[in-house]
């Protein structure tokens, strides 16, 4: 139990958020409505996601340094959790532009910059899948790897506040109010920092639940062979 305790506060966190993200009331900000609601939703997955690919470089890292083939599935399985989160981040997104902005995709800045990094961490994937062998593949990887996380910084965080842009921080544009740091609501912000921990917590654990299939289909594997 002491072992997993973090489970439990990402479940209990999880519960929160659902329970009060829905029934705690919020601000009328613009056109936002009831959709400012998926804040704590659509935000929360991106922190997953830098959670993960954040664990994911750094264990890139330790490959290089000592060729450890844990290093190797943690920093692959962590990537591969990471994708699924910033797809979940992006199709939320699309869903609240679609009530805000009237569209699901508009060429925003952001959305495009977002599909861009995705994009370069799905090559990621099939870069490994193309390498047979192990070692050449894990060295290969880690190095794709910390050029794919380096990338995310000006897709997603750096270009978009360059440019005109209807997310926050944009240029020449107010952008969407509902995230703005200095006007979140104190209500909206009991429920969206844990909603933050929650989804990141919940993303680790499914990366290890991936690790430990990994290593049991491995030994299944060798056993059989």
């Amino acid at each position: 139990m002491r072992h997993n305790w973090w489970k439990i506060v990402s479940v209990i966190l999880l519960l929160y958020t659902f329970t009060a993200g829905f029934l705690t009331p919020v601000p009328d900000l613009g056109n936002l409505h009831q959709s400012i609601r998926n804040l704590y939703f659509h935000v929360p997955m991106w922190s997953a996601m830098m959670t993960l690919f954040s664990v994911s470089v750094f264990n890139a890292v330790r490959y290089l340094r000592t060729p450890d083939p844990r290093y190797d599935l943690l920093s692959s399985r962590y990537a591969g959790t990471g994708m699924l989160f910033s797809l979940l981040g992006l199709v939320t997104g699309m869903i609240w532009a679609r009530y805000s902005w009237g569209e699901f995709w508009s060429n925003d800045p952001k959305q495009l910059g977002t599909a861009i990094a995705i994009l370069i961490y799905l090559a990621y994937g099939v870069l490994r899948n193309s390498i047979t062998d192990l070692d050449k593949r894990g060295r290969v990887s880690a190095v794709y790897n910390i050029f794919a996380y380096c990338i995310l910084f000006p897709t997603i965080f750096i270009l978009p506040r360059m440019v005109q842009s209807l997310h926050p921080g944009g240029q020449g544009v107010e952008g969407n109010p509902g995230l703005g740091g200095d006007n979140l609501d104190p209500i909206m912000a009991r429920v969206f920092f844990p909603a933050m921990i929650g989804w990141s917590l919940l993303a680790v654990w499914i990366a290890t639940l991936q690790v430990r299939y990994s290593v049991l289909h491995e030994k299944v594997l060798n056993h059989d062979a």
